[in-house]
This record gives C-alpha cells, structure tokens and sequence, in this order.
C-alpha cells in the first residue's frame, strides 16, 4: 500500500467533479494521480480543470499503476459491473457510485470479486453519512418515539437540464427508481436496521422523461413490525424541501431539508409536550464517507455504505420497478 493512498478517478464524472475530488484530497493520506474518460478532448479538459497529473482513455493504464492503490467508479450504471471486476482483480480497492449494478447477479459477483482478491469494495450512498440522519437513527434505537408505525419519505424536486441524458432515456440503466429512489431506499435501510418485505409502486412518465423512463414515484412498503412506509420522489416537482417523518407510538420524528448532497437538514421531534429541534454538528458527507473508505483500506474501519449494502439497495429497487411496471405488489428477496 502507498502513503498516501493513490487514487484513480474512473469516470469524469459532474459528481467526482462537484463532490469527490475534494472529498479525496481532504483526506490527510490521499491523491488523485489519474482520471479515466472515453473522450480524450474531455479527459484532457477534466485533467487540467481539477489539477490532476494524468489522463487516459484506457483504464489498462491505471489498472497496471502500481502508485494506483483505489479507483473511483461514476460511469454509465451498466460499465459498474465490469469496471469493479477488473479492478479487483488488479488489486485495486473500489469506490463505486450507486447502483452497484443493474442486476442482482452482477452485483453479487462484484462483492465475491473484491472479497477474493482481498480489496475494499464500498457503495456511494451518501445520505447515510448525512449527520441528521445520524442523529434520528440514534433516536430510533434508543426507542425515543415508542413502537415505529410509519414511515414517510418525500424526495421530490426538479432535475436540472444539465444532468438530464441517461436519467431521462435510458429505460435499462436511467430513470429515477435507479438514480433517486435506490438512495431513498439505502437510507430507509440505514435508519431503520432492516429491510422491507413487500413492495408497491406507481410511476409517472412524460414531463422529463420519455419512452416509459419515470421521472415521478409513488411507493408503499412493508418493513417488519408491519412498519408501513411512503416514498414519493420526482425529478418534476421544484421548491420541494426533502425530508423524512417517523410516527411513533410516543411522538413523531421530522426531517426536514435532508434528501441532498449538501450538508442540511434539521431534525424535530413532536410529543405530548410539544414540538422542539433536537441539535447536532453538520459535516460534510463526502468527507465523511472518503474518510470511512480511508479508514477501511487501511484496515482500521467499514465503508459508510459496503457492497453487501448496495446489493440490498438495488434487489429492492429492482422489486419496485417490478411491482410498477406488473401493478402487483412484489415480495423481496436479497439473496
């Protein structure tokens, strides 16, 4: 292992540009040494703009760096699958944006992959690492609201031309269930320890998106305990606040401004005496997310989110898109 950990970017990607790289460098014990594109003009434009060393078209050339210790994955969702099985077996560990994959199988064999070759393998599920999210799941555990009843979650806002592309045609690897929801879905996983049991959903189509992509979402799911939960999400709907609600027996739990990749989000809780904030520090998730992974190559620590948590993720995103495209409500099965 190099010191500091050498860092490769696999994709030029508006997320590795607005998020990641300076996620990575915050890091006291990493650098970015090479960014991989399919454009050269784009790879030597992303190269020169975030100041990092080395650009390639041929992901062979980081993969054979041995200053090249892990690799940020945020191409097309359906390279994920490839691109981490060619890492692990370089020996490189592995950082992949969400889904893991576009199907269970492929995202199974990731995580034997990465276990195999004794590398880390982590999932970009930034939410988890949002500090109010941090803070309600202690809540949760601690039993601060009573027996859970219900869950509400509402993710819906407008999604900016810039990043329209494959979200909005692509009926395999696009639309929102894969790109918005999976995150809805991780976070729920996250906050309340387990996973759902059952599925519904309906899919709006036609005011971004087209040919059957969805741009708008409503889901219903069965979590045990008969803990039933609602997420509406939408890439249609501006001035929406993002939050969460958690109904208890004894009181409710409210987030508000939470669903973003910014560091927001205040935290209330209602009860009989009334509503008050409930404090706690802000950091940024990325940072806390690079450390984690830091930490986990360093064999000192977890990911934030592990490959285990992202294949999760993605069979229950994959049974919402069943039950909305059957109109039947679907069982899950993480395997």
């Amino acid at each position: 292992m190099n010191t500091p950990i050498g860092w490769a970017l696999i994709g030029a990607s508006n997320v590795a540009r607005q998020w990641i790289i300076d996620a990575i460098r915050a890091q006291p014990d990493s650098t970015i040494l090479n960014v991989l594109s399919s454009s050269e003009e784009r790879g030597a434009g992303f190269a020169a703009e975030n100041d990092i060393p080395a650009h390639t078209t041929d992901i062979d050339t980081i993969l054979t760096d041995r200053k090249v210790d892990a690799v940020y994955i945020s191409t097309a969702n359906q390279f994920h699958c490839s691109q981490t099985l060619a890492a692990a077996a370089a020996g490189k560990n592995v950082l992949c944006e969400k889904p893991i994959a576009l199907d269970v199988a492929d995202a199974r064999k990731m995580i034997v992959a990465c276990r195999e070759a004794e590398v880390v393998l982590g999932i970009n599920h930034h939410l988890r690492c949002n500090a109010m999210h941090q803070k309600l799941r202690q809540l949760l555990q601690k039993g601060t609201i009573g027996r859970l009843n219900a869950v509400r979650v509402f993710h819906a806002n407008f999604l900016p031309e810039a990043l329209h592309g494959w979200r909005v045609n692509d009926p395999d690897g696009g639309g929102l269930i894969l790109d918005s929801t999976i995150h809805d879905i991780d976070t729920l996983r996250f906050l309340i320890g387990s996973n759902p049991t059952h599925v519904m959903a309906m899919t709006q189509s036609g005011r971004l998106a087209h040919d059957g992509v969805e741009d708008g979402i409503m889901v219903v799911m069965r979590f045990p305990g008969d803990v039933l939960v609602q997420i509406h999400g939408s890439y249609t709907v501006p001035f929406s606040e993002g939050g969460v609600e958690f109904y208890g027996s004894g009181g409710v739990l409210i987030g508000r401004d939470c669903m973003s990749q910014r560091p927001a989000g205040r935290l209330f809780m209602r009860n009989a005496d009334g509503e008050r904030e409930i404090p706690f520090q802000h950091h940024n998730l990325y940072h806390y997310a690079l450390s984690a992974f830091s930490s986990a190559v360093w064999g000192t620590g977890h990911p934030a989110a592990t490959g285990e948590d992202g294949l999760a993720a993605l069979a229950i995103a994959l049974a919402i898109r069943e039950s909305a495209r059957t109109g039947r409500q679907i069982e899950v099965e993480i395997p």
